[in-house]
């Protein structure tokens, strides 16, 4: 029995030599067993490298094996575990169940066991525990010795939760976690190890369990040998010592074989020989050798197998790194196993790398164990679950049926989907035989069509296809069921539905493509499923439960099941976390994300006991795995063996934003090598360092490139005359030519929609034409995005929701109905109080409610809470129109007045230069009147639900022109409407608001209600006439509270920009003609030019809903905006004045 360490820094061939020894032993006809025990991860490659160094004849004297492999071994020799091994997730359910059971029993962590999350720390803690020889037994007796509360409770709560889980676990299972406490105790039976010689390599440490079978070990071998990464031996160490970690190990293990009298043989050192790994590469031996020394020794000369890259971000990083790998494996004729690319975060970069490795053709394995619930099958169980649990939401519907693994048609989901979405249907709805909501939302016909009937039986031909086989499975489980029922109900109603035989198609599927990896997901996810059902109904089988907690728990055994997957090839590039990697035969490594805080980490989590916690207890006697500090000394560590893995090549990046653009920092790797290495050059593309020839990696991304800079050089842009060539290249190859031509086309494509014949216009706006104001503002705003919707007739979706339309249409058939209530009533505004308007209001809203039909404020508390709220917002809004009546002379004489072949004022004709027509229509909100001396005058209120300011600058433009048609409307059919003539008094927007107010204290509730009536003064343009104002606002003294209008001593106005006189009344609406009629005429004449306007920051594509019809793109040289530089009021007038003297001139009469 002998112990002996064979040491040397990293790459000093340590393993090598371990075969070395292996293989002398052979040869020299040696009978005792020879073994190499090694970390699980890299028993694969252990194995091949023994395979190439034996050679097939011999391979079967020596062994490679791990600790887990050297329990099977011993057990089936000896026996030992006669009871069923569970899984990790039979290890959570179970853990679960513990906690359920005694979490009101818990002291410290009564609370926490509530919380998601909670079950997983608890099963770390147990594994950690079971590491380190703790049983619960040993977490009592500790607790009894400490005196910091917190601490005690903490163990004690630890104790049970612990020793409940070993009571339930033993009763029918073992759990791999305690193999190696039962290897220790049947080992001794075993013979298979005796005289035998064990080689230990690739470990930096050992959990105490391990520690135990090396003990056995040394007692039984005939030599066991150990490999340690470091300098030197038994040398002095201190925790900043970059190998502290493994000479700990080399000290503990001393002193196993000390207790033992195994004898110590002297140690090879190969550090003499260092470093076999970086023959041939200079800059990687000094890398490690002086990485971690201080002060530097520098490395003068210059750098080629060591590259920085600092990327703007991690997709420009990953391209540049599959653009370096192509650039090896092309020109440097290394093949693809012979590289690595690693990261300590590989979850940010997954999607990232699957993407770019594809498009690069770049064959790849990814080291990483996937997790299961975004597969197909797991959502489509799951949402099934939620839309129990959900009341048939929308979303889990939907969710479950876009898996693609129920067999309908994709025309079908969208045709049930729209009408879902328009009828807001969920809940006991889908129990329904028979659907009956409509199906053109359009139509006035209450009769329905025989389109409207055929369509409505194939909605429910497709309802019943969906919801019978869902509401059979919710009959057989609803209530509270075991556990085994519940799971076998959901495996018939996978197989009813044929869900299993979709997955096996689609695992064929992709193997005939060849994409083995996407088929073995596939194939494996079935056997997942069931083997998670079986391990509930193992576990728990007789539990009843509701649906709720199956779904939780089922959901919890999925998110906790990890997929493995085996590489598909010999030649790919290895991509996987760096504590993961292989240390042997990567010649170029890619370390990427090599931030700070990512690389090394910095471990912030200290887990359910604190470092302070875990150093009580180490004074206590009680050893638990290392705290917080001690892993920053291990993660230092682990950057020396992630940079010594490459022989040839390294190349470190990270980028410099993260996915939402924040600046991140490098990694002080970086500037360590940047110190180390003072010629090296840290490359990036905002350097415009790269050579051409790197981008040119992959026919796929190259193209991309080309097409880039093909539209530069047709911009007029000076590009590099290789792209020429490239693009010949593309142009002579059959499968890219067509593909090239089309790209070359496409440059002399202009995003421009071309004028519209005439009279196909007019078939599409009508004949004859009937425009109202609005659409004719809209298309001031962009002439395109009002062909798509009024030529075009395009449409958004209707959803079952109380968009801000229908508010704005809700409020203003309430304020109508209001006003005709006063009617009725025969009563004066006047009259009327706080109390009639909140009566008034609250009758009207809910016999409104009542009067439709499946109306969505009817449908939810959320929308019976916002019902609530409006008759708020409409009860202080009227109560403020009261008051503003009450303190004018103005009354409303007309609500909803509507102008049109079918309204009680004529339609506006606008005579085009054309000589076509056109009937301007609308419906003007309020129309107040007065009169004073002998002339009247016509006020028009518009109801606004927003912030709606007038800005002439607006009107000047074309944008805002309701108002102005409106008064031009009333004062030119004033003879027809009232019989007499009549001028324009104000226009104004009011706000339809229940605001709040600052306040103060002792605040009296006149005070209170003169701050609301500021709040909702009205905005607009008045007449400069002080008698006009003053029968506006009777009291007005200085600044009016209802009106944008100042009253100064002596009755005279005060100068605003909303006083406007007669004359400038003329000119607006002048003016406002004269723009209709262009307007107009540029719409007749096909102009649907994709011209939206902008305003600083605000554009008319902000809220458009065709933006992917147009494509509109302000970077191509024919998209632009038509920017509208906001005018003074002075500008404006001035502007106006001039275009409608030039129109007076010209002697056309426009309007009718």
């Amino acid at each position: 029995m002998s112990l002996r360490f064979i040491y040397g820094r990293a790459g000093c061939g340590k393993s090598r030599y371990c075969l070395d020894e292996i293989k002398k032993s052979m040869d020299r006809g040696d009978q005792n067993k020879l073994i190499m025990l090694i970390p699980e991860q890299y028993s694969f490659q252990a194995e091949k490298n023994m395979l190439n160094m034996l050679g097939v004849t011999h391979i079967t004297k020596a062994e490679v094996l791990s600790f887990k492999r050297l329990c099977y071994r011993v057990f089936n020799e000896v026996g030992g575990i006669t009871l069923k091994k569970i899984n990790d997730i039979g290890k959570l359910m179970l853990i679960y169940e513990v906690i359920e059971e005694l979490k009101d029993d818990l002291s410290i962590f009564n609370k926490s066991s509530k919380q998601q999350g909670f079950v997983d720390i608890i099963s770390d803690t147990i594994k950690e525990f079971k590491r380190y020889n703790i049983s619960p037994e040993i977490l009592e007796h500790s607790s009894e010795s400490i005196e910091n509360d917190e601490l005690k409770l903490k163990l004690l709560d630890l104790k049970k939760i612990y020793g409940a889980f070993e009571q339930k676990l033993h009763e029918k299972y073992i759990d791999a976690e305690d193999e190696l406490t039962i290897l220790a105790e049947k080992i001794d039976k075993s013979n298979l190890y005796n005289n035998a010689e064990i080689w230990i390599d690739e470990f930096s440490t050992f959990t105490p369990q391990q520690y135990l079978i090396i003990e056995k070990l040394l007692k039984k071998c005939k030599r066991v040998n150990i490999t340690l990464n470091c300098d030197e031996l038994r040398g002095n160490s201190d925790n900043t010592d970059i190998f502290y970690t493994v000479k700990n190990t080399e000290r503990r293990i001393l002193r196993l074989a000390e207790k033992n009298n195994v004898a110590f043989e002297k140690p090879v050192d190969l550090n003499q020989n260092c470093c076999q790994r970086f023959d041939g590469a200079e800059e990687l031996k000094h890398l490690e050798m002086y990485f971690f020394s201080y002060p530097y020794r520098y490395y003068n000369k210059d750098i080629n197998r060591i590259k920085l890259y600092k990327a703007q971000n991690r997709y420009e990083e990953m391209e540049v790194v599959a653009r370096n790998i192509i650039s090896l494996v092309r020109d440097k004729k290394y093949r693809y196993r012979d590289i690595a690319v690693v990261c300590r975060e590989i979850d940010d970069y997954e999607k990232l790398i699957s993407v770019i490795f594809s498009e690069y053709g770049i064959p790849y394995f990814m080291d990483k164990r996937r997790e299961i619930t975004d597969n197909p099958l797991v959502v489509f169980i799951n949402s099934l679950f939620d839309i129990f649990i959900k009341n048939w939401s929308y979303e889990s519907v939907f969710r479950y049926l876009k898996t693609g693994i129920l067999n309908i048609e994709k025309d079908d989901v969208d045709v049930i989907e729209n009408y879902v979405l328009a009828n807001g249907i969920k809940g006991n709805t889908w129990f329904k035989e028979q659907w009956e909501f409509k199906i053109n939302y359009d139509a006035d016909e209450t009769e329905k069509t025989a389109y409207e009937i055929e369509k409505l039986q194939k909605v429910n031909e497709i309802k019943k296809y969906i919801s019978d086989p869902i509401i059979k499975l919710y009959k057989d489980i609803k209530g509270r069921k075991n556990i085994r029922s519940i799971c076998g109900s959901l495996y018939n109603f996978l197989v009813d539905v044929n869900a299993l035989n979709v997955i096996n198609d689609w695992s064929r599927y992709f193997k005939d493509k060849g994409e083995i990896e996407n088929s073995n997901k596939y194939a494996q996810i079935i056997d997942v499923v069931i083997d998670t059902l079986d391990e509930m109904v193992e576990i728990m089988g007789e539990e009843a439960v509701n649906i709720d907690k199956f779904s939780k728990l089922l959901n919890f055994g999925f998110e906790k099941h990890e997929m493995g997957l085996i590489p598909v090839s010999l030649d790919e590039v290895i991509i996987g976390d760096i504590a993961r990697i292989r240390s042997h035969g990567v010649k170029a490594l890619y370390i990427i994300g090599t931030n700070d805080g990512v690389f090394p980490r910095v471990s912030r989590e200290e887990g359910i006991l604190s470092d302070r916690d875990r150093n009580q207890l180490k004074e206590n006697g009680l050893e638990l795995a290392p705290d917080t500090k001690i892993q920053a000394f291990d993660e230092q560590f682990l950057v020396y063996t992630t940079l010594t893995t490459a022989s040839d090549y390294l190349m470190i990046t990270y980028p410099m934003a993260d996915f939402e653009g924040k600046a991140i920092r490098p990694s002080s790797i970086i500037s360590k090598i940047k110190k180390i290495f003072p010629k090296i050059v840290e490359k990036s593309q905002l350097a415009n360092e790269a050579n051409i020839l790197d981008t040119v990696a992959s026919p796929g991304p190259t193209f991309n490139e080309m097409v880039t800079e093909l539209r530069r050089n047709h911009e007029g842009k000076e590009v590099n005359e290789v792209w020429s060539s490239i693009y010949k290249w593309y142009n002579d190859k059959p499968e890219w030519k067509n593909k090239a031509e089309t790209i070359f086309k496409g440059l002399y494509y202009t995003n421009e929609a071309k004028e519209i014949d005439r009279e196909k216009i007019k078939t599409l706006y009508g004949k004859p034409l009937k425009m109202s104001v609005s659409r004719i503002e809209q298309y001031a705003r962009c002439p395109f995005a009002y062909y798509i919707k009024f030529g075009l007739k395009a449409k958004d979706r209707k959803i079952y929701e109380f968009s801000s339309p229908d508010l704005g249409s809700f409020i203003h058939t309430i304020l109508d109905k209001f006003s005709e209530t006063i009617k009725l009533e025969d009563m004066k505004w006047k009259e009327i109080d706080n109390n009639w308007c909140k009566e008034a209001i609250d009758l009207l809203v809910d016999k409104e409610l009542n009067s439709r039909n499946n109306f969505i404020l009817n449908s939810s508390a959320k929308y019976k809470y916002m019902t609530a709220k409006l008759k708020r917002i409409l009860t202080r809004s009227v109560s403020v129109i009261t008051e503003h009546i009450k303190r004018s002379s103005f009354e409303p004489i007309s609500n909803e007045l509507a102008f049109g072949t079918k309204g009680k004022l004529p339609p506006m004709i606008l005579n085009l230069p054309s000589g076509e027509t056109v009937e301007l229509i609308g419906r003007i909100d309020r129309v107040d009147s007065m009169d004073l001396d002998e002339q009247t005058y016509f006020r028009v209120i518009d109801y606004k639900s927003g912030n709606k300011v007038f800005s002439l600058s607006e009107v000047y433009f074309g944008l805002q022109l309701q108002l102005l048609v409106y008064i031009d409307a009333l004062v030119t059919n004033a003879e027809y409407y009232i019989h007499k003539q009549a001028l324009p008094g104000a226009i104004l927007y009011f706000k339809v608001d229940d605001p709040l107010v600052n306040g103060y204290p002792n605040m009296s509730q006149e005070e209170i209600e003169n701050e609301i009536l500021k709040k909702l003064k009205m905005n607009g343009l008045i007449l400069k006439d002080a008698r006009v104002v003053k029968s506006m606002d009777s009291g007005i003294e200085g600044y009016s509270l209802i009106i944008p209008a100042r009253m100064n001593k002596g009755d005279t106005l005060g100068n605003t920009n909303s006083v406007v006189t007669l004359e400038q009344f003329d000119i607006l609406r002048k003016y406002v003609r004269d723009t209709l009629v262009r307007l107009c005429e540029e719409m007749l004449s096909g102009n649907i030019s994709i011209k939206p306007i902008k305003e600083n920051s605000d554009t008319a594509c902000n809220f458009c809903n065709f933006s992917s019809i147009c494509q509109f793109d302000p970077s191509l040289i024919d998209n632009n905006y038509k920017t509208i530089d906001r005018k003074s009021d002075e500008e404006v007038w001035g502007l106006m004045e001039q275009k409608v003297k030039v129109g007076e001139n010209s002697g056309t009469e426009q309007v009718d």
